[in-house]
């Protein structure tokens, strides 16, 4: 996994040094700097990343819970360190990730510290599932190709090749298109427009901006419907004039 990159910020040397050489024996911790005031440290978030803050409460000018209520931390973690045990309330009401409690023990450190790796570890897994999955789907775009009386659609892992005079309509949903054939439904990634283009304009009619129709399978016109036999579609008025030339 990455580094995680920390921040400390204490207006005490001592705790800052004890926490710095607390980080310096954990490698998955990448410290990028230490402030003794919020205010100093609230300039450098917002110019820098920063995945993980060890925050002292009782600052003088800004105190560490005036830090967390005045900026958006987004991603970054926070965990409180402070030698008031009263506080700890309010540091879990501002979401905070923990609570160490002066004076700081590295087992108590360690054992905060293993929960934050886990959890970016899980951030880590999640981001990675997601980029697997649009790979994925990149992988599916575009695969149509059209011949001369068939498509041939990549969908579900699978190659269907489907005959014109068995193909329906088409119905986009989002970034994907139903093909609606006379036996099955198929569903593939892939634009509605681009469909338009390769399928043959004397068979297929756009009437909508989610539906191209096999112009076969009209049966009839009524309003602002197109009736298919068992399936009645809308037709949208810029596509309107275009279809009712089909009529005359």
């Amino acid at each position: 996994m990455k580094t995680i990159k920390t921040i400390i910020v204490d207006d005490e040397h001592l705790a800052r040094s004890l926490i710095k050489d607390y980080v310096s024996k954990v490698p998955q911790l990448e410290l990028l700097s230490e402030f003794k005031n919020a205010i100093d440290a609230l300039t450098f978030i917002q110019t820098n990343e920063v995945d993980l803050i060890f925050l002292d409460i009782q600052m003088p000018n800004l105190t560490g819970i005036e830090f967390v209520e005045s900026i958006q931390l987004n991603n970054t973690l926070v965990i409180f360190t402070t030698a008031y045990s009263e506080y700890a309330l309010k540091g879990y009401e501002l979401n905070a990730f923990d609570y160490l409690l002066k004076p700081i023990t590295f087992p108590r450190f360690l054992q905060s510290v293993n929960k934050v790796i886990k959890q970016f570890d899980l951030i880590q897994s999640k981001t990675s599932d997601e980029d697997q999955a649009l790979e994925q789907q990149s992988k599916n775009i575009d695969q149509v190709v059209p011949k001369k009386d068939s498509i041939s659609i990549k969908a579900d892992y699978k190659l269907h090749l489907i005959k014109y005079n068995h193909l329906r309509y088409l119905e986009g949903q989002k970034e994907y298109v139903a093909f609606h054939t006379t036996n099955k439904n198929i569903l593939a990634l892939v634009s509605l427009k681009k469909l338009e283009s390769e399928l043959p304009d004397d068979q297929f009619i756009r009437i909508h901006k989610s539906y191209i129709v096999n112009k076969s399978e009209i049966e009839s016109l009524e309003g602002n419907m197109l009736s298919l036999g068992d399936v009645e579609l809308p037709v949208g008025q810029s596509y309107r004039n275009q279809l009712l030339k089909l009529f005359e």
